[in-house]
């Protein structure tokens, strides 16, 4: 989960992850690019300072200069907008959670004929057990996801905002009192991603983390029967 001086995304674990990889690669190679350009200029403009005050205009510079931008933009947006609405695009989802933000832990329903509801609260330092679990990152009830399954979020609160935010899924969503909002997923390899709440939602906003376990879709479907039938 941790990166060399916290630097960089987490590890992507669904494709609109994977896609907000390559997008950020894309934009550092133009973000790199003007650097280089603007310490260039600037490093002209010093050794040439005297040579400099003669110029006090010059329409190609200045075609170029407004010019340029507008192509950059253009190729930022492009590839920009198509990830926007692929974020945005619902399909039939095979498994539908409600997750519902409260101050300050979460509540999870499963709206398929299943009839389960469980919250997750964090776990304290003195209540974690099994060595290797991040402090303040762990909960008792881990939301449990299938793998290769086409799944749909909608977030809600019963207080004030949160925001249901899992950076290795590249899920976030404002829960928001009196509305549902909804974001999909597709999980495409297993294992155990953290996340946070992302609105400042009171005193302990800092203490209610997210935990999603990607589980085999058999394994997923026997635990819900076994947490139907409790």
């Amino acid at each position: 989960m941790s990166t060399p001086l916290q630097l960089g995304f987490q590890d992507a674990a669904s494709y609109v992850m994977g896609e907000f990889h390559q997008f950020h690669d894309y934009t550092m190679t133009f973000v790199v690019f003007i650097t280089i350009l603007i310490i260039y200029a600037l490093s002209l403009l010093a050794l040439n300072a005297p040579l400099s005050w003669k110029f006090t205009e010059k329409q190609q510079i200045e075609l170029w200069w407004t010019i340029s931008p507008g192509f950059i933009l253009i190729a930022l947006a492009i590839p920009s907008i198509n990830l926007l609405y692929y974020m945005d695009e619902g399909t039939n989802p095979n498994v539908t959670i409600k997750a519902i933000g409260h101050q300050w832990y979460w509540t999870y329903e499963f709206w398929d004929n299943s009839r389960i509801e469980i919250d997750s609260y964090m776990l304290h330092l003195e209540d974690i057990t099994q060595s290797g679990l991040p402090r303040l990152l762990e909960v008792d009830n881990r939301l449990a996801l299938p793998l290769d399954t086409d799944i749909r979020i909608i977030t809600a609160s019963t207080d004030v905002i949160h925001a249901w935010c899992v950076p290795s899924l590249g899920l976030k969503m404002d829960a928001v009192p009196g509305r549902l909002n909804q974001m999909f997923v597709k999980i495409d390899r297993p294992g155990v991603f953290y996340g946070q709440c992302s609105e400042i939602c009171g005193a302990n906003h800092s203490f209610m983390p997210i935990v999603v376990e990607a589980v085999p879709s058999n394994s997923f479907y026997s635990w819900c029967n076994e947490m139907a039938n409790t």
